[in-house]
């Protein structure tokens, strides 16, 4: 007997579901025994599966909370004047606007969300210091930058 698949190698085995013939390198072990590859249907996870749907709705979510972020973040560095408060903010900024992203599209998770939450909190920075009342541009800020987009991506890939 030849694989299905492999029509140069001999085999003995057999798919549990609809008896193909099969070889040791295409056979799929699932729970109920031995699978050829199309009655195993192998497919991601679904938190893996992202449709066009999930990508524009935490898009959306992404882009209202920069902007409320980062009205948030200029309030609270125009109230207090600390120089290392950027390296608090930034990682707070970042971990509300991956929750909230990650939340929107239902806790889904690809490297895709996690791009849009990092532009996310790029936009916040830069609306809090565009902002009247915002913080000037300080060399330390890349860092707190940093963390944040490190705090807002580990939540979606």
């Amino acid at each position: 007997m030849k694989c299905a698949y492999h029509p140069d190698v001999e085999t003995n085995l057999r798919c549990g579901k609809c008896g193909k013939p099969i070889c040791p390198k295409c056979l799929v072990q699932t729970p109920v025994g031995a699978r050829c590859p199309d009655c195993a249907r192998l497919y991601k996870l679904p938190t893996y599966r992202v449709s066009t749907k999930y990508y524009l709705r935490a898009m959306g979510t992404g882009l209202g909370m920069a902007i409320a972020g980062g009205l948030a973040w200029a309030a609270v560095t125009g109230l207090v004047s600390f120089l290392y408060l950027n390296l608090l903010l930034a990682p707070g900024i970042g971990y509300a606007i991956g929750q909230v992203v990650s939340l929107s599209v239902n806790r889904k998770r690809s490297t895709g969300l996690a791009v849009v939450a990092g532009i996310a909190v790029v936009i916040s920075y830069l609306v809090s210091i565009l902002c009247p009342w915002g913080f000037p541009f300080r060399l330390l800020d890349l860092l707190a930058l940093a963390l944040g987009i490190f705090v807002a991506t580990i939540y979606l890939r």
